[in-house]
Parts: C-alpha cells; structure tokens; sequence
C-alpha cells in the first residue's frame, strides 16, 4: 500500500448507480447446503429456488401464529 494517497483527479459518484439491487451472500453450512441441493437436483431446480420457497413458507407460519 502506498503511504499517500491523492484523489485530486477523482471523480465522485463514478461508480455509483442508483436504485441498485445487491444480492448479498448467504453462507449456509455444509450439511444444510447439501440438503438444500439434494433438494434441489430432485425437482430440477435450483439451490436459491428452493431457499426461498422455504423462507417464504416460513414467513407466512410466522404470519399466521402472530
């Protein structure tokens, strides 16, 4: 790393994009991944289908017990 660093010729809001929608990372660990993907192959589908599919699923329980 440099000791200085100048931004004299930066450009502020270069990289910024409005409205942007980030997919933040979710780490799930070895057993639940494997599970998941298990699933997953079974319905010819994908991992993040099927997540979701659960967390909605358990949303509306948390929903319904309110």
């Amino acid at each position: 790393m440099r000791k200085e660093y100048y931004f004299s010729k930066g450009e502020r809001g270069k990289f910024f994009k409005k409205n942007v929608k980030f997919n933040l990372p979710i780490y799930l660990e070895d057993e639940i991944f494997n599970y998941m993907e298990n699933i997953a192959q079974k319905r010819k589908t994908d991992i993040s289908s099927i997540v979701n599919q659960l967390l909605r699923n358990d949303i509306q329980l948390f929903e319904s017990i309110k």
